[in-house]
């Protein structure tokens, strides 16, 4: 039987780390073999281009980022998500597509429509059966990201470029309601942990 594809998405600060870590302890231990990744990442030109695309002394047209990101992603569909799928075990991603529509259009500007033809290039029939949006305001996420890390590329932007990311999530949730579940992560850990594994919970039960 195929495996289930699961991922995680939130501003920086939204606690989304926080929340996979408990997420893959929670399947886990309901006894599904589980395969924990990360975008831009999990092969190793994906953590190549990670480490470019995070650099905060680097800068990139941002048609050039959403490249890149789509070019580290096929990568790993093709090496990582695709044979763990087919081999039966669940995938749970930090980060997929629904992040290059909320950074490269709606923080940076790309065209909706050009994200949408390199989704459609690059994955096919390929996408999740299950998103958590963890959702903040943008100052809060920034407040408890800058206490905890040095900001990164991303981090780094100004004015309302989390605004306008956090924007283009929630189009996506309202256009796929059905498979991006907004849990709202103002809160604390416990609160939020407690959303999600409801979530997963009835998500499990319909597998």
């Amino acid at each position: 039987m195929r495996g289930r594809f699961i991922t995680v998405e939130g501003l920086d600060g939204a606690g989304k780390s926080t929340q996979l870590d408990l997420a893959g302890t929670f399947l886990r231990q309901r006894g599904i073999p589980l395969c924990v990744t990360r975008e831009p990442g999990g092969t190793t030109l994906g953590e190549r281009l990670r480490a470019l695309l995070l650099d905060s002394k680097q800068a990139l047209h941002p048609e050039t980022e959403a490249l890149l990101m789509f070019a580290a992603r096929r990568e790993h569909i093709h090496e990582i998500i695709e044979p763990a799928l087919a081999r039966g075990d669940w995938v749970l991603c930090d980060r997929f597509s629904d992040a290059s529509y909320a950074y490269q259009a709606g923080g940076s500007g790309v065209p909706w429509e050009k994200i949408g033809a390199l989704e459609a290039w690059v994955q096919g029939a390929l996408e999740p059966d299950l998103t958590l949006y963890f959702d903040v305001s943008p100052e809060l996420g920034r407040a408890r990201a800058g206490a905890i890390k040095t900001p990164d590329r991303f981090e780094q932007e100004q004015g309302d470029f989390h605004a306008r990311v956090r924007a283009a999530y929630l189009r996506r949730a309202q256009e796929a309601p059905r498979r991006i579940h907004v849990v709202d992560a103002n809160g604390s850990v416990d609160d939020v942990s407690a959303a999600m594994r409801e979530i997963l919970l009835s998500f499990c039960k319909g597998s």
